[in-house]
């Protein structure tokens, strides 16, 4: 049985009292007390129940906004094969430390999840290690080396969400539309890497700041095109689609027309091309170093208003953790990349201040949901009772050192920022309390 932070064991018949609870599901924005009995929802109340009504625990949440948990949809947790830049443990703690209830893994492990028995081992060392929901994404080609089709059926009956190539696009377009053609009638989602391998080797958005450095780019034509071709693909499979880390203006017009079309399609932003762009290089700071690059002003005013429109409504990390050696200087040899879950819901809040909290909530949570086919997404009575509490206005300054990710680097060491998560409750176990952030909790058995 998980503590709640402070030393307190809490089981799972909750009382969460005195939340402004804000769920989209339900249109619901106030003051409620949110039951959980035995894992689920059981009721959302008006008031608290009396001390004589229950033998529940109470957890006093005045203070707090309640939401259904933050999944993030774009994570690597590189173990297998990488634990020197994260293992499960300490990428999954780090997850309940930045407010998310739930994960989904990319398949660009060593070796890669391109099988039943790789997606069934990630469940299960998964559920060993922490509290946090992780689901596998499944590779659409053996090896993600685009060329011959991965079993996409035996990976989706062993648990894979959805289906990526994610780290690398995938080359082959005849390859593509099979898999797409083939997987049609799964429900899980294809998530695009929406870049042209020919640009392979760019350190940084091509344009006047690449120039000015004299540093290999990738133009925003890099990632609209293959975002055109995928569209294609799903318009001419009836293939659900995703496209993962949007960053170009350009890919923002590819996606309208798509859905003028009537193509199902969806999109998600990283609070870093919220956030950042490329003049950040101009001091050759191998931490800013990523994929898709940090772009111009323009293209991150364009993410902007393209959440605000609703054309992205979906808000992922891309936590790529590395070592502090694989982000030392020179910038052509950094690994791309950097640790986002910490920092991802207090970045991206701080980028779209003034967008409703509904809004903000059903990107981070609802429209995850729904996109992987996962439960969550809704405090409706009978969900799991999985929910990310925030503090809307408690300063803080990021600092690295203290991530609990082994990846130390990020674009935001140093800043400011007023949103923060207060505590993180999966199946009515809370597995972090910003009050006392501690080590990983173990999962609940039975979860």
């Amino acid at each position: 049985m998980p503590l709640d932070g402070g030393g307190t064991k809490v089981g799972r018949n909750v009382d969460f009292v005195g939340a402004r609870v804000v769920d989209p599901s339900l249109a619901l924005d106030g003051i409620r007390t949110v039951v959980v009995r035995n894992g689920t929802i059981a009721a959302l109340l008006d008031r608290a129940p009396a001390a004589s009504d229950t033998s529940a625990r109470r957890i006093d949440c005045a203070g707090m906004v309640l939401c259904p948990g933050f999944i993030d949809p774009h994570v690597h947790l590189r173990e297998p094969g990488d634990s020197h830049k994260e293992t499960l443990a300490t990428g999954l703690t780090a997850a309940a430390a930045g407010g998310f209830t739930a994960v989904a893994a990319m398949p660009n492990t060593r070796p890669p999840i391109d099988d039943g028995q790789r997606v069934r081992q990630l469940l299960r060392d998964s559920a060993a290690v922490a509290a946090v929901r992780c689901y596998p994404i499944g590779a659409v080609t053996v090896a993600r080396e685009g060329r011959a089709l991965a079993p996409l059926r035996s990976m989706a009956a062993a648990g894979a969400v959805a289906f990526s190539d994610d780290g690398a696009c995938t080359t082959s377009l005849k390859v593509l539309f099979h898999a797409a053609l083939l997987a049609a009638d799964l429900p899980m989602p294809f998530l695009s890497h929406c870049e042209d391998p020919s640009f392979a080797g760019a350190v940084i958005h091509e344009g006047e700041t690449s120039d000015r450095l004299g540093l290999p780019g990738s133009p925003s034509l890099s990632e609209a095109a293959i975002a055109a071709r995928d569209i294609l693909v799903a318009q001419t499979t009836g293939k659900a689609w995703h496209l993962c880390h949007v960053s170009a203006e350009t890919t923002i017009g590819v996606l309208e027309w798509a859905r003028a079309q009537g193509t199902r399609v969806t999109a998600e932003v990283t609070p870093h091309h919220l956030q950042c762009n490329d003049e950040m290089l101009s001091s050759f700071d191998a931490r800013c170093r990523v994929n898709p690059p940090l772009r111009s002003v323009q293209d991150v005013a364009a993410m902007r208003v393209a959440v605000r429109r609703g054309t992205i409504s979906i808000f992922a990390s891309d936590h790529a953790p590395h070592s502090e050696e694989e982000k030392e200087a020179p910038l052509s040899h950094a690994s791309p990349g950097f640790s986002g879950l910490e920092v991802a819901v207090a970045a991206t809040f701080d980028a779209l201040d003034g967008l409703p909290l509904a809004t903000m909530v059903a990107n981070y949570s609802t429209n995850v949901a729904a996109l992987l086919g996962v439960p969550g997404g809704s405090l409706q009575v009978g969900s799991p009772a999985d929910m990310t509490a925030l503090y809307l206005d408690r300063p803080w300054t990021v600092d690295p050192t203290l991530f609990v990710s082994k990846g130390r680097a990020t674009p935001f060491a140093g800043r400011r920022f007023k949103v923060r998560p207060a505590m993180t409750v999966v199946g009515g176990c809370v597995v972090f309390n910003a009050a006392a952030p501690t080590q990983a909790l173990p999962a609940p058995a039975g979860r």
